[in-house]
């Protein structure tokens, strides 16, 4: 029982910098694991090489997890396989659209160029390869003329 717990609790939180989407739903959850002492031991694959989020995902991770009831909490950091924009769910990236954020394209596609997230209008330009994070670009819709940051494919 502990163990679903911890899972829930886990996937729940919160990205530091994608604020509207938890870990779970990026997919960076690999595994989780708790022995019958309570020992728990999440992997997690961040979303980024150099992550800057990275610590502060590790303790809101054990932080979770010991609230879920585990006694002890490792957090592994796994990088193999890489993450992938691949991993994010449907609801992840209809939640990043509904923040004005373009979701990527699925790597398995022919990369396009991201929809504005605002008005859908197809076609839009890049203004900055870096937006407010380094997995982030900021561009311009070409229809209605509004800024938006796009999480990029990787």
């Amino acid at each position: 029982m502990v163990k679903a717990q911890v899972e829930a609790a886990v996937a729940a939180v919160l990205d530091p910098e994608l604020q509207v989407l938890s870990i779970g739903e990026l997919g960076m959850v690999r595994e989780v694991s708790v022995d019958d002492d309570g020992t728990a031991v999440v992997t997690v694959t961040p979303t980024y090489l150099g992550c800057p989020a990275l610590e502060l995902i590790k303790a809101d991770v054990a932080a979770a997890a010991r609230a879920a009831g585990a006694t002890r909490v490792t957090v592994e950091i796994s990088m193999s396989p890489p993450w992938t924009t691949d991993w994010l769910s449907e609801t992840a990236r209809t939640k990043l659209a509904d923040a004005g954020i373009a979701p990527p394209a699925r790597m398995s596609l022919p990369l396009l160029e991201p929809g504005c997230p605002r008005c859908a209008f197809p076609d839009t330009s890049e203004l900055a390869s870096f937006g407010s994070s380094a997995c982030m670009a900021l561009r311009r819709c070409t229809g209605c003329g509004e800024p938006f940051e796009h999480l990029k494919a990787h």
